[in-house]
Protein backbone atom coordinates (compact mmCIF):
# COMPACT_ATOMS: atom_id res chain seq x y z
CA UNK A 1 0.00 0.00 0.00
CA UNK A 2 1.51 3.66 -0.58
CA UNK A 3 1.70 5.84 1.93
CA UNK A 4 -0.77 9.57 0.96
CA UNK A 5 1.44 12.58 0.64
CA UNK A 6 -0.37 15.63 2.23
CA UNK A 7 -1.25 18.30 -0.05
CA UNK A 8 -1.69 22.11 1.39
CA UNK A 9 -3.46 24.15 -0.92
CA UNK A 10 -5.80 27.72 -0.22
CA UNK A 11 -9.04 28.49 -1.22
CA UNK A 12 -10.05 31.37 -2.63
CA UNK A 13 -13.22 33.12 -3.58
CA UNK A 14 -13.78 32.79 -7.64
CA UNK A 15 -14.67 36.38 -8.92
CA UNK A 16 -17.49 36.21 -12.07
CA UNK A 17 -17.28 40.01 -12.76
CA UNK A 18 -20.52 40.22 -12.02
CA UNK A 19 -22.11 42.24 -8.90
CA UNK A 20 -23.04 39.27 -6.56
CA UNK A 21 -22.97 41.00 -3.04
CA UNK A 22 -26.59 41.03 -1.36
CA UNK A 23 -27.30 43.29 1.46
CA UNK A 24 -28.58 41.88 4.64
CA UNK A 25 -28.80 43.84 8.07
CA UNK A 26 -29.53 41.05 10.39
CA UNK A 27 -28.72 37.90 10.49
CA UNK A 28 -30.81 34.90 12.73
CA UNK A 29 -28.56 32.05 13.43
CA UNK A 30 -30.12 28.31 14.34
CA UNK A 31 -28.25 24.86 14.23
CA UNK A 32 -29.08 21.15 14.41
CA UNK A 33 -26.45 18.44 15.51
CA UNK A 34 -25.38 18.37 12.42
CA UNK A 35 -25.23 21.95 10.72
CA UNK A 36 -25.70 25.80 11.33
CA UNK A 37 -27.73 27.66 9.54
CA UNK A 38 -27.03 31.82 8.81
CA UNK A 39 -30.30 33.43 7.96
CA UNK A 40 -29.52 37.25 6.50
CA UNK A 41 -32.60 39.77 6.38
CA UNK A 42 -33.25 43.04 5.32
CA UNK A 43 -34.83 44.51 7.97
CA UNK A 44 -36.48 47.97 6.75
CA UNK A 45 -37.40 51.15 9.01
CA UNK A 46 -40.58 50.80 10.73
CA UNK A 47 -43.41 52.86 9.11
CA UNK A 48 -45.59 54.89 11.71
CA UNK A 49 -48.66 52.48 11.33
CA UNK A 50 -46.56 49.52 13.09
CA UNK A 51 -44.86 51.91 15.32
CA UNK A 52 -47.92 52.92 16.68
CA UNK A 53 -49.25 49.09 16.50
CA UNK A 54 -46.01 48.24 18.85
CA UNK A 55 -46.82 50.57 21.17
CA UNK A 56 -50.07 48.70 22.04
CA UNK A 57 -49.09 45.20 21.61
CA UNK A 58 -47.12 43.03 24.30
CA UNK A 59 -44.86 41.74 21.64
CA UNK A 60 -44.39 43.17 17.98
CA UNK A 61 -43.03 41.01 15.04
CA UNK A 62 -41.24 42.54 12.42
CA UNK A 63 -41.13 39.96 9.29
CA UNK A 64 -37.87 40.68 7.55
CA UNK A 65 -37.55 39.54 4.17
CA UNK A 66 -34.74 36.61 3.60
CA UNK A 67 -32.52 37.56 1.40
CA UNK A 68 -29.56 34.21 1.74
CA UNK A 69 -29.81 31.49 3.94
CA UNK A 70 -26.23 29.71 4.05
CA UNK A 71 -25.94 26.35 6.11
CA UNK A 72 -22.40 24.96 7.37
CA UNK A 73 -21.18 22.19 9.04
CA UNK A 74 -20.60 22.28 12.49
CA UNK A 75 -17.19 21.46 11.67
CA UNK A 76 -16.71 24.50 9.92
CA UNK A 77 -18.37 26.86 12.60
CA UNK A 78 -15.14 27.48 14.71
CA UNK A 79 -12.97 28.47 11.51
CA UNK A 80 -15.71 31.25 10.65
CA UNK A 81 -16.09 32.39 14.58
CA UNK A 82 -12.05 32.69 14.08
CA UNK A 83 -12.32 34.83 11.30
CA UNK A 84 -14.84 37.01 12.03
CA UNK A 85 -13.15 37.94 15.61
CA UNK A 86 -9.63 38.51 13.17
CA UNK A 87 -11.99 41.37 10.81
CA UNK A 88 -13.66 42.79 14.22
CA UNK A 89 -10.14 43.34 15.34
CA UNK A 90 -9.40 44.67 11.93
CA UNK A 91 -11.73 47.56 12.05
CA UNK A 92 -10.32 50.92 13.04
CA UNK A 93 -11.87 52.48 16.53
CA UNK A 94 -13.20 49.07 17.72
CA UNK A 95 -15.95 47.31 16.60
CA UNK A 96 -19.81 48.83 16.59
CA UNK A 97 -22.66 48.50 19.01
CA UNK A 98 -23.80 44.99 18.57
CA UNK A 99 -27.32 43.92 18.43
CA UNK A 100 -29.44 41.75 19.94
CA UNK A 101 -28.27 38.05 19.30
CA UNK A 102 -30.85 35.55 17.99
Amino acid sequence: MSERKQINFTIVPEETGRDSRTYANFCAVSHTPFDCTLTFCEVYPLTEAEIRAAEQATEHVVAAPVRARIVIPLQTLPALVAALQEQMRAIPGGPPAAGPVH
